[in-house]
């Protein structure tokens, strides 16, 4: 087993539209509020490492000049809206294998205004050549596949859409911070049926920063260490038959998560959801797909999850027997095998 990792300290700048910003000062703000947290000097930090997207070569580079000129090794990465979740991993794997004590993570954001499609940059791909690459119409067939199969009502998609402009409402980071009532949402402009105006996330500009150290070096700035546990990450699969819903195995990651932690999902008392910045559109549909694929939900009976109370920031979701926790984990596996036959 390697060395246990810790969050030692974090930094955010504000999400909204910054045009008077430079990519460079939206990273300093996260990342001095993360130093300023963990109470670390920059010439304490031994690597960096930045996500983004659409900011061009040696945009880490730029970032990180903007803290401090220390001569550290400083990695991109860009994997569309896992970029920063995969710079902290590869941190986290180079702190827990002993290569580093003390790494900065950034990920820094800014966008135009307007709809963007999805992966394939000039070349497009297979989903650009099918007409299918923009977010909000492939994203709507996937929740049209998901009210076919499951009898899902748009209401329960835009219950998600709720919760989170309530939760945005209360968070001064925010973009938006206004909460809106179920009419508002439904009776808002279609964009791709079923999914509404705000059923989409806006492109935004903002920076997110962290500190991630070794158990060993944490204790030199903290008594009561914040871990982070485990992580997983992976890529989509093919799969023979019936398409999934979500992009990548999230099923057998869950699993490997829970396994690692020594968890079960009825142990869950917080799950938090991405939500896609480098793209025009994250419909309420794929938050309450993901709490399926990790088991905190099941297809058959989602919509209940979804009701008002079921998601939010201040409700914990439990089976109401005690046996239900292993039946759970029998749904994963028993998904698992169905999306991922050879795995």
């Amino acid at each position: 087993m390697g060395e246990r990792v810790v969050i030692l300290g974090v930094g955010l700048h504000p999400f909204g539209r910054h045009p008077e910003k430079s990519v460079g000062e939206l990273a300093r703000v996260a990342a001095l509020g993360a130093l300023k947290d963990a109470g670390v000097q920059f010439k304490d930090v031994q690597a960096g490492f930045c996500g983004h997207v659409v900011q061009g070569v040696g945009a880490g580079l730029r970032t990180f000049g903007e803290v401090g000129l220390t001569g550290i090794p400083i990695t991109n990465v860009e994997l569309a809206c896992a970029s920063s979740s995969r710079a902290a991993m590869l941190a986290a794997d180079a702190i827990s294998g002993g290569i580093y004590d003390l790494a900065m993570v950034i990920g820094v954001e800014k966008m135009e205004r307007g709809l963007l499609s999805g992966v394939g940059g000039a070349e497009g791909g297979y989903q650009a050549k099918m007409g299918i690459n923009l977010m909000p119409a492939l994203y709507a067939m996937m929740a049209q596949r998901h009210m076919h199969l499951y009898g899902t009502k748009h209401e329960h998609f835009a219950q998600v859409s709720v919760k989170s402009h309530r939760n945005g409402a209360l968070n001064p980071n925010a973009q938006y911070q206004k909460p809106l009532t179920l009419e508002d949402v439904l009776n808002s402009r279609m964009i791709a049926d079923p999914i509404t105006l705000y059923e989409c996330s806006p492109t935004t500009d903002g920076a997110s920063a962290v500190i991630l150290a070794s158990e060993k070096k944490a204790k030199q700035y903290t008594k009561s260490p914040v871990y982070m546990d485990t992580w997983e990450g992976g890529t989509p699969q093919y799969v023979r038959g019936e398409s999934d819903f979500l992009e990548g195995p999230n099923t057998m990651l869950a699993q490997r998560v829970y396994e690692k932690a020594g968890i079960g999902p009825e142990d869950v008392d917080v799950a938090q959801v991405h939500a896609k910045e480098q793209i025009a559109v994250e419909p309420p549909y794929r938050q309450a797909s993901v709490h399926v694929v990790v088991g905190l939900a099941d297809d058959e009976a989602a919509e209940p999850f979804l009701e008002p109370g079921g998601l939010g920031d201040d409700h914990r979701r439990r089976r109401h027997a005690d046996d239900e926790g292993a039946e759970k984990g029998d749904h994963l596996e028993r998904a698992s095998r169905e999306r991922h036959p050879d795995s």
